[in-house]
């Protein structure tokens, strides 16, 4: 427990000096740099300044942001300044008299592009650090110096991307460099780096409790439980007071009042949450795409500083037209939750389609973010499209506002790109303190989730950023088949009424940790060995073992790869497959379960395992001889 609070009040640190630095950066680049460049290249003399009354209280980005949402026709536009008088041979058009912003992110990608050309790898992700704790890879954790700097220079200039993956990285990198440095276990080194990322999102987003749960869903399921479930609460406590303590306890966002208005919006919301999975997919997709290996070869051959800087360049020439795709976007997200009015909603729907290029321009460019700031953007857009639509701007239907349906919107879209629905859940409720809109949030997150789960697949490429070492350990599995992890037993497979005691006493002649259930030539399902006692003991030992079975059946097709086994059992806390070698080419290959009816017993190949994957990976890197 001590290590845990000594992992939450550095990491807590860590992202309140992180937060500071990026406010720095951007006032700095937005404020000073913007005015001298303006100044310096300006003809006319400079404008006399507004009335103090009429000077926003807020950063120069959140001035540039409300000046575009003014444009957009969201906020009331400043009052009409007095018509100058023109100057021969400078007719500048609006749109090119804003040209720093143009500037600004590409001198930010460049100096971030040099900072990572220079200083070399930013340490390991997520994934590798789960990999590192479980033991698959040396552990490598490096303190997030060099992490929270690119990514304070990135978000600071205006790259497209959020502040918590690299509160989340950093936090996971502090857990498991203290459990490296206090020579912890290998299970405690698991719950140290589950209590980095537990405080890196807690102090990231002052939401302690989001932060506790995200540290168990997804991909980090195979963290062991009661320990780390303390270790974790320990360490989100302690980086959330320190967090509190620096920044004020206020939430990020503000929900106006919300009222259910009909019944009938219950459904709407599942409505959103059914959109909100293709934005989500659609998010993933994109950020999956720029990180690929054809993708980033083409970009190997340009120089990181230069990548960046045409990053850069291009997400200022976006800006152009929508200023608010730059930085993390809060104050979009802000406005659009409450009531000043509504943006038209062609104007919307661009701003939608810019933010998810931008956000993808950004990722692949080699900016440092995460992807959960863009994907609470994208959904609070979605949704407050949504409700315009469903109220008074086409259907007239009696539906709460469009705010609701944004905030509805940013949940969705969060549960089904981070594949966390509880996370978002927790996470909107406690940056918003608002319980009203609970249900909506319940219905929309967990629909768009299991949606885009079920399109894409088992395998999460996650938001918070491309691990390459990460990548590259999952690339050289899928060159390994499948049946290099086949157990070397055959399987034992009996009748689905073969009684529950002859069943226990044959498994363990066997040596075997379970059978295959069949009935009438068709396989049914596995029946582990706590199946066969469960069963025992509730039914007795004539129990048809039929009755024993607690789970759908879940396999491999003979063509699958030791990545895909991986996919299948690590999730799902398996610890072996069936794979059967099957001609129809229009069954998947990671099924959810199995056919109607069953698989032929004809075509069982073995039974791939955990064990034998490990064996097959050690056969690779071993020595021959």
């Amino acid at each position: 427990m001590a290590w845990a609070a000594l992992v939450g009040v550095l990491t807590g640190l860590a992202v309140v000096g992180f937060h500071y630095l990026i406010g720095f950066i951007n006032n700095f680049l937005f404020g000073p740099v913007v005015e001298g460049l303006m100044g310096l290249f300006s003809t006319a003399p400079p404008p006399p300044p507004p009335p103090p009354e009429s000077v926003p209280a807020a950063t120069p980005l959140g001035s540039l942001l409300q000046i575009g949402l003014g444009g957009l026709g969201f906020l009331p536009p400043p009052p009409a300044p007095p018509e100058p008088i023109p100057l021969p041979g400078d007719p500048t058009p609006l749109w090119l008299s804003s040209w720093p912003v143009v500037l600004i992110p590409l001198l930010g990608g460049l100096v971030v592009g040099l900072l990572r050309q220079i200083g070399g790898d930013l340490g390991p992700s997520l994934p590798s650090l789960m990999s590192m704790a479980d033991g698959s890879v040396q552990p490598a954790p490096r303190l997030p110096l060099l992490r929270l700097l690119t990514a304070s220079l990135s978000l600071g200039s205006g790259a497209s991307l959020g502040p918590e993956g690299p509160s989340v990285e950093s936090g996971g990198n502090i857990g498991l460099w203290v459990a490296n440095r206090g020579g912890l276990a290998p299970d405690s080194q698991k719950a140290l780096v589950a209590a980095g990322v537990a405080a890196g999102l807690a102090a990231g987003f002052k939401a302690p409790i989001a932060g506790l749960f995200f540290a168990f869903e997804g991909s980090y399921s195979t963290i062991p439980g009661r320990p780390s479930v303390r270790a974790v609460l320990v360490a989100a406590v302690a980086s959330s007071l320190v967090t509190q303590l620096s920044l004020g306890d206020e939430p990020i966002f503000r929900l106006p009042a919300y009222e259910v208005r009909s019944p009938l919006e219950m459904p709407l919301y599942l409505g959103l949450g059914l959109v909100a999975s293709g934005m989500s997919l659609a998010l993933v997709k994109l950020l999956a795409a720029g990180r690929s290996e054809p993708v980033q070869r083409w970009f190997r051959r340009l120089p990181p500083w230069l990548l960046t800087a045409l990053g850069g360049l291009g997400l200022g020439l976006m800006a152009l037209g929508f200023p608010q795709v730059l930085g993390v976007g809060y104050d979009t997200i802000g406005a659009l939750l409450g009531r000043e009015g509504g943006i038209a909603l062609v104007s919307l729907l661009g701003l939608l389609l810019v933010k998810l290029l931008a956000t993808g321009l950004s990722s692949a460019t080699g900016f440092v973010g995460g992807g959960f700031a863009p994907s609470l953007f994208l959904g609070a857009v979605l949704g407050n499209v949504y409700g315009q639509l469903l109220g008074d701007g086409l259907l007239q239907l009696p539906v709460a506002e469009p705010p609701a349906y944004a905030m509805v919107g940013m949940a969705a879209v969060l549960a089904g790109s981070a594949r966390a629905p509880l996370t978002a859940l927790l996470l909107l409720f406690e940056l918003t303190h608002d319980i009203r809109i609970v249900l909506p949030l319940m219905a929309a997150a967990g629909l768009s989730a299991a949606l885009v789960e079920r399109w894409q697949g088992l395998a999460d490429p996650g938001l918070l950023g491309p691990d390459l070492a990460e990548e590259q350990r999952r690339a050289e599995l899928a060159l390994i088949p499948v049946g290099d992890a086949f157990e070397p037993e055959a399987p034992l497979v009996l009748n689905s009424q073969t009684p529950a005691g002859e069943a226990l006493n044959q498994l363990l002649e066997a040596h075997g940790h379970c059978l295959v259930l069949e009935a009438d030539g068709w396989v049914q399902g596995l029946v582990t060995l706590p199946d066969l006692q469960r069963g025992i003991s509730a039914g007795g030992i004539a129990l048809p073992l039929a009755e024993c079975r607690r789970s759908e059946l879940l396999w491999l097709e003979a063509s699958a790869n030791l990545l895909q086994l991986e996919d299948q059992l690590r999730p799902n806390g398996l610890r072996q497959l069936p794979v059967f070698r099957l001609e129809d080419p229009a069954l998947p290959k990671l099924p959810v379960g199995p056919p109607a009816g069953g698989l032929p017993l004809s075509a069982l190949e073995g039974l791939a395992s955990r064990d034998g994957l490990a064996r097959a990976v050690a056969r690779r890197v071993t020595p021959p001889g």
